[in-house]
């Protein structure tokens, strides 16, 4: 089987479900696991990652407003590589080709791959997602286990409660603010604590940072989504928003690898779970930081 994934997490629950084999094309953000970086790449974006979170976020909506695409995906190269299961998603245009755009360019194909769309809003979606890839790929048997595993690991997550659950504000984006929403919820309260910004399943919402001393947060997790610890530090330290600036300086703050563990539905939310978990508890480790804004 020859297999194309448009997305991140559909490239690691086809590798974590011992299909890394089937890969012939990956997308441009793919990163994980380090098997497939060799793999073509079949999307682009025009937007500049390097930029700040501001110009990006200037630039996605410049795009959106254009009718243009923010993500495209490279035709011909699709065709070469004569997939046989294209698997891409319908949840975030920012983070894969939209939808739409990947059916009109099989249905095109001869003969047409299979176009498997990963539709995870929750951890249940997550879990039913890699069961339908397992089904697509004929490891159906291998899904179940993966599933079965993850989900063992989230049950002994809560067997292990903080002393004291805490409120927890999950940031996804600084500027503009958007809280986390989705899985990420689920993840906290495995973790121990309560998202008091967001419920499961919900829409990552952006909000103002006036608004967040209101929701009475006993710790912020930083989780950028698409950046890793060194860039969310520095878009921390970006900020000039005196509001903003103000509200971090109230609240103990942990950044976590948002682009490893919480934006991508796929097996590593579990590692994510473990981490905010980590943060709460205030326990050392290299992979969760701890952040405060400079005195004036």
């Amino acid at each position: 089987m020859r297999v194309i994934t448009l997305l991140p997490a559909a490239t690691e629950i086809v590798a974590a479900l011992g299909g890394a084999g089937y890969l012939v094309g990956i997308s441009h953000e793919c990163d994980y696991p380090a098997s497939v970086l060799g793999l073509p790449r079949v999307t682009a974006t025009p937007v500049d990652i390097a930029a700040s979170g501001a110009a990006i976020d200037a630039e996605v909506r410049r795009l959106r407003d254009a009718g243009q695409p923010v993500i495209g995906i490279a035709a011909d190269l699709l065709r070469q590589l004569a997939p046989d299961l294209v698997i891409t998603q319908g949840l975030c245009e920012v983070c894969a080709v939209a939808d739409g755009e990947v059916h009109r360019l099989t249905a095109a194909m001869h003969p047409a791959p299979q176009v498997l769309s990963l539709e995870a809003r929750d951890l249940q979606g997550i879990w039913a997602d890699i069961r339908r890839v397992g089904q697509a790929l004929n490891l159906a048997d291998e899904a179940e286990e993966l599933v079965l595993g993850l989900q063992s690991r989230m049950r002994r997550l809560f067997s292990m409660p903080l002393a004291k659950a805490a409120r927890v504000l999950c940031i996804e984006w600084v500027d503009p603010l958007y809280l986390a929403g989705h899985w990420v919820p689920e993840l906290v309260a495995a973790a121990g604590g309560q998202d008091v910004g967001a419920r499961p399943g919900s829409h990552s919402a952006r909000r103002q940072w006036r608004e967040l001393s209101g929701l009475r947060p006993d710790h912020v997790v930083v989780m950028l989504c698409g950046f890793g610890l060194e860039r969310a530090r520095v878009e921390l330290s970006s900020l000039e928003d005196s509001e903003a600036l103000e509200f971090l300086r109230q609240v103990p703050v942990s950044i976590i690898d948002g682009n490893a563990y919480t934006s991508r539905p796929g097996p590593r939310v579990v590692d994510g779970a473990q981490r905010i978990q980590w943060a709460l508890a205030g326990r050392p480790s290299p992979e969760v930081q701890r952040w405060q804004p400079q005195p004036h």
